[in-house]
């Protein structure tokens, strides 16, 4: 299980700047990695616990980004 490459951690000025499809593309990796990192800790071998706190944080901001965009009419 070398497979430590998480989705960083992102500022929401830097997610506006991405298209709607590129969001929708990236909550898609997010829910997939939470799930992943949800299953580590069930297992106890999560070893970063801040991960979790971090993916749920960057996956909040894409959907709230995603809602602006959907009330404003989109972009």
């Amino acid at each position: 299980m070398a497979e430590n490459k998480y989705i960083p951690y992102m500022r929401a000025y830097e997610l506006r700047e991405k298209s709607t499809k590129e969001l929708r593309e990236l909550e898609r990796k997010l829910r997939e990695q939470l799930f992943k990192l949800r299953f580590k800790r069930s297992l106890g071998v999560l070893e970063n616990k801040m991960a979790i706190r971090n993916t749920k944080r960057t996956l909040a901001r894409v959907l709230t980004i995603l809602r602006e965009r959907e009330l404003s009419g989109g972009k």
